[in-house]
């Protein structure tokens, strides 16, 4: 038998044998590559045992590697859930536990640690809730190249500007692929079609035209298809360390629950986890070989970072929530791991947040009704046997309280997302950070209502952001107002019911709607920014700048805010205070070009020409730069004499004119 280097003995050692007994090779470093499946249950996939949907790339991963027959991911959210596994920690201990949270620089990413070690790495989304820009921010460390998706604002489109198909995605990571073969690389395919709307191409939409969901995960297990054949055809797959795993389930009705985000129940916790170990291409004896192995032990998605360190002997980082999975691959007794789960999710609508721990065959919830689960006797979760005195209860919370996991933050969120990103979570189903209700900062999150009180809500909440991605503003309408029948002061639902009839040109009632809105919470920063929008069109200056000054004091970084705040105060003839918004603005953001060029013009009104030089002419050699820019500082040369200088200007111009 063909003898392994140092970094494979973990891998490839029998029960009878130890790596310091495996005689060092000369295999090279393998190609790392992990396909993350949005929204996948592990139930729903053929080799998990759902013989009603045909998924034969995952299956031959599970024949030919590792399949984890208990995973589970600590979070039922996507940028939560997937910044757990590049991290190998707990969602409240990387902190990225709401949109738009950036993940702190302290916490060294998958990327990050192989690029260190001489890894090619590159990333390929499927939706823009990963963005790096925007919704994800340092999801993108370490990575020589991350596709996020185009920064215009594309209103009206899916396709393309919130969601890519797997196809699409799995062929833009070829691309980069066959630009970059050197070895050895890491390669990040996400994977978003299970994910609802559920709109699968043909024919998987007439296959599974019953079962869509099914038909989504029939299409992104061809796109996986696709990506295995290719590196079989490059001669890159046998020598690969490929990691498949869903990020989160989806609740489909179980629960109550629709979609995901709110509950910890297995529906949107237990996902599949298929590991398919490098090969040297050379015949293995048996012994040594992995493929088909079946892990029933219980692990935790947290460990998959912690196993691939372990496999390439690249020394881990001081802290992580997880541990190597590679004991599992020997001959050994397999024991179950304590596994936690939290979710935040539900304090974007005023709710209690959740956490779980699962251990010895018991799932306990910790909420305002705690809940305790026999997953032997009731797998399905459906008979709640909590007893404060009970001894299975009070061992889980000990488990809980001596977790990594920390308290939620009762102050808002420190994500922050501008209204095109927001609209764009929206389309994908997802409330964003702006959302949260301020009832959230409370000493005591048992004081809040249990999300099980108000999943009916949430459903209908995120139907109704479905219907105004899918244009049905009708229908948005009539789901928005079933949620105030059975809450008339739910902040989410007003001002999503104002943001439709803004949008609808009915001014009036969008300014009455988000009035209630912040009568309930007065420190809801979006919805004073939409009242001040409405009443701007209403003409009622004097209540927009109201609105407006209260939204920028409770979210001082909201750009949106004071551009309308500084065109209000230009057309009520304050020329200074808008001045001063602009400076803000640039301030926060000095590409913000609406604030760059309305400052300018407010200069070259004033005849202050040397200002207008200093703010425009650093945008001479940025490739982004303007007509209109340009056209502005010829101006501002010629007032000042400079006539070489706005010829110049002027010659760009007709330059970047031609070219556009």
């Amino acid at each position: 038998m063909r003898a392994f280097p140092g970094w494979i003995a973990c891998i490839a050692v029998a029960a009878t044998l130890s790596p310091a007994q495996v005689v060092s090779g000369s295999l090279p470093l393998p190609d790392v590559y992990l396909v993350t499946i949005d929204t996948l249950r592990a139930d729903h996939v053929h080799c998990y045992g759902d013989d009603l949907i045909q998924t034969p790339a995952l299956d031959s991963l599970a024949r030919e590697g590792i399949r984890f027959a208990q995973a589970f991911t600590p979070s039922p959210i996507t940028n939560t859930a997937h910044t757990s596994i590049l991290t190998g920690l707990l969602p409240s201990v990387h902190g990225v536990t709401d949109f738009a949270v950036p993940l702190a620089k302290t916490y060294p990413t998958w990327a990050e640690l192989l690029k260190q070690n001489g890894y090619q790495t590159a990333a390929f989304i499927g939706a823009v809730v990963l963005d790096s820009r925007t919704l994800a921010p340092g999801l993108d460390r370490g990575f020589d190249y991350y596709d996020n998706f185009p920064s215009d604002s594309g209103q009206g489109k899916h396709w393309g500007q919130v969601e890519r198909r797997g196809d699409d995605v799995v062929h833009r990571a070829e691309a980069w692929m066959a630009a970059h073969p050197k070895a050895p690389r890491f390669v990040w395919v996400h994977l978003y079609d299970p994910h609802d709307p559920y709109e699968p191409p043909p024919p998987y939409s007439q296959i599974y035209k019953d079962r869509l969901y099914d038909g989504e995960i029939a299409f992104a297990d061809a796109a996986l298809g696709n990506l295995l054949r290719y590196l079989k055809r490059e001669k890159r797959y046998r020598n690969a360390l490929i990691i498949v795993v869903g990020d989160h389930g989806e609740g489909l009705g179980e629960h109550g629950e629709q979609t995901h985000g709110i509950f910890l129940y297995d529906s949107t916790t237990h996902v599949p986890l298929l590991i398919k170990l490098p090969t040297s291409g050379e015949s293995i004896e048996p012994a040594m070989a992995q493929e088909g192995k079946v892990v029933a032990a219980q692990v935790e998605t947290t460990d998959i970072l912690p196993t691939v360190l372990d496999l390439l002997s690249i020394p881990p980082p001081s802290a992580f929530g997880g541990r190597s999975l590679s004991g599992y691959f020997k001959e050994a007794k397999e024991s179950d791991r304590v596994v936690f789960g939290e979710t935040d999710y539900p304090l974007s609508f005023g709710w209690a947040p959740l956490r779980a721990v699962r251990e010895g065959g018991f799932k306990f919830i910790e909420a305002p009704r705690p809940e305790l689960y026999d997953l032997v006797q009731d797998p399905a979760e459906l008979t709640n046997e909590y007893e404060p005195w009970n001894a299975t209860v009070k061992h889980l919370r000990t488990e809980l309280a001596s977790s990594p996991m920390r308290p939620p933050h009762v102050s808002s969120s420190t994500g922050t997302a501008s209204s095109a990103t927001l609209s764009q979570l929206r389309a994908l189903g997802y409330l964003g950070p702006g959302d949260k209700k301020t009832s959230t900062n409370v000493p005591e999150f048992s004081s809040l209502p249990d999300p099980k009180d108000k999943i009916e809500e949430q459903n209908l909440l995120h139907s109704a952001m479905m219907s105004v991605d899918q244009g049905r503003s009708s229908d948005a309408r009539l789901s928005l107002e079933k949620v105030l029948q059975l809450d008339p002061d739910f902040p989410p639902a007003l001002r999503q019911l104002g943001e439709l009839e803004f949008n609808s040109g009915e001014y009036r009632k969008a300014a009455d709607h988000l009035e209630r809105a912040r009568k309930t919470h007065p420190d809801d920063a979006l919805a004073a920014l939409y009242e001040g929008q409405a009443l701007d069109r209403l003409g009622d200056l004097q209540g927009a700048r109201k609105a407006l000054e209260a939204a920028v004091t409770q979210s001082p970084a909201n750009l949106d805010a004071r551009l309308l705040l500084a065109h209000i105060d230009l057309k009520s003839g304050d020329r200074v205070a808008a001045q001063d918004q602009f400076e803000a603005v640039l301030l926060l953001n000095p590409a913000n070009r609406d604030a760059l060029l309305s400052l300018v013009e407010e200069h070259l009104e004033d005849k202050r020409f040397a200002d207008v030089v200093a703010l425009l002419e650093p945008r001479v050699k940025d490739a982004s730069v303007s007509v209109d820019e340009l056209k502005l500082l010829g101006q501002a040369y010629e007032s000042l004499g400079r006539t070489a200088d706005a010829k110049k200007v002027r010659a760009q111009m007709e330059t970047l004119q031609r070219h556009r």
